[in-house]
Order: C-alpha cells, then structure tokens, then sequence
C-alpha cells in the first residue's frame, strides 16, 4: 500500500529482482486503465477459433511475478476469478475450454483502503487475506525527506550519462 507516486512498483520490482523468480518475467498490469469488460482477457487471454491463443499477464508472468496495481480498481466480479487462480495456479482463457497451469507470484498494490472498501462491499475479504499475506507500507517521500539529497544525486548521475552532460552538484539547499 501507499500514495501515489510512493514507489509501489519500485518496492515490487525490488522483491522480484532479489527472489529466486528473478530470471524470470516481471508483469505489470494496472487494473485501473483497463476497461471492465476486457479485465478477463487482460488477464487470463483469448482463445479464436482460426489464431493461435493469446496470453493473459497470468500466462506472460509463468514463472515469475505478476504485478496488479490499483488491484481495488478492480470489478468485484473479476476478483473472484483472480481468487480462484490464486487457490489452483489455473484458468481458462476467455473462448477456450483447455486449462492453462501457471506458477506465478502475485504482488498487488493499491492506495485505496481495501479495509474500508470491503466494509462497503466493494472488494472482497477472502481476495484481500489471500493478497494480504506479507503486507508493506511503502511510505511517501513527504515521509522519507531524508532520501531526496540520494534521489536527486542518482537522477543527477543518470540524467548526466544518458545527455552526455557534465555532472552537476546540487547544494544542501537546494
């Protein structure tokens, strides 16, 4: 959980690269730009009848982790079915009637108060204690003033590699 902006992804991206999952794949998908009805196929992919079948993130992230940010953003009945694969590691795609096994950690974020959105019975309790199990708070930088000076530097460092610039010094101050 955090604000936006709090660096989520980052915190997600971080466990993946330092699990035994890291030579694997890093999916991200955010729940809230995709439109409710084409989350399932987002999800868990496509079968047609005259092309090959289309993966999900589910599918793409096998092996790996699946990153479900804004995970509150999501229909209510979309998460029942992101609670069933995270009890079997399996689904069917939308149009196909073969099961597709998967092995993928899941982290979700979300800055909403998922508490207070399944009191209101927008989000789903059992869903929530499943995502739930190692929950971080990653604190905004409002509360981690003391990271800015190291931030500024790194983006200084890249900023100056990338343009071919001379490195510049930021003052105290500043």
């Amino acid at each position: 959980t955090g604000g936006p902006g709090s660096g989520k992804e980052v915190a997600a991206r971080y466990i993946h690269a330092r699990s035994d999952r890291s030579d694997h794949p890093f999916v991200v998908v955010n729940a809230a730009s995709i439109e409710p009805d084409r989350m399932e196929e987002v999800l868990f992919g496509r079968e047609h009848p005259d092309r090959p079948p289309q993966a999900g993130v589910f599918e793409r992230a096998h092996g790996g982790t699946l990153f479900i940010d804004e995970v509150g953003d999501m229909p209510y009945g979309t998460q029942s079915k992101i609670l069933r694969v995270l009890i079997d590691q399996a689904f069917i795609r939308l149009g196909g009637a073969t099961t597709v096994r998967v092995d993928v950690r899941v982290i979700s974020a979300s800055n909403r108060d998922l508490q207070r959105e399944i009191r209101e019975g927008r989000f789903r309790e059992d869903l929530f204690h499943r995502l739930n199990v190692v929950p971080i708070e990653v604190p905004s930088l409002e509360r981690r003033r003391e990271d800015i000076p190291e931030l500024a530097n790194m983006f200084l460092e890249m900023f100056a590699r990338e343009q071919g610039l001379a490195r510049r010094r930021l003052s105290e101050g500043a």
